[in-house]
């Protein structure tokens, strides 16, 4: 039976925030991963660049974003209300 909106099945579960066990493994096999075969990364990225630099770029983007976590955005609110002017003054 779920629990009604609101309420937590077991309250002194998993804090918000940290990851589950699941995602720290993954983490740690991506991570000996890539540390333990970094040279034939970096001849396969060498060669992947040679032929096509924005694709070399692509594939290390998408090997670091499972590395190192992507941050989420924040959007800053202010009740103040203020003029900018840009421009230079001589």
């Amino acid at each position: 039976m779920a629990a009604p909106k609101g309420k937590v099945q077991n309250p002194n579960g998993r804090p918000k925030g940290i990851p589950n066990q699941t995602t720290i493994n993954a983490r740690g096999a991506i991570a000996a991963f890539v540390e333990g075969n970094t040279n034939r990364l970096e001849r396969l990225l060498d060669k992947i660049e040679a032929k096509d630099p924005a694709k070399a770029f692509d594939c290390i983007m998408s090997v670091v974003e499972y590395h190192i976590p992507k941050l989420a955005r924040t959007e800053v609110k202010s009740e103040v209300q203020a003029k900018i002017e840009i421009g230079w003054k001589e």
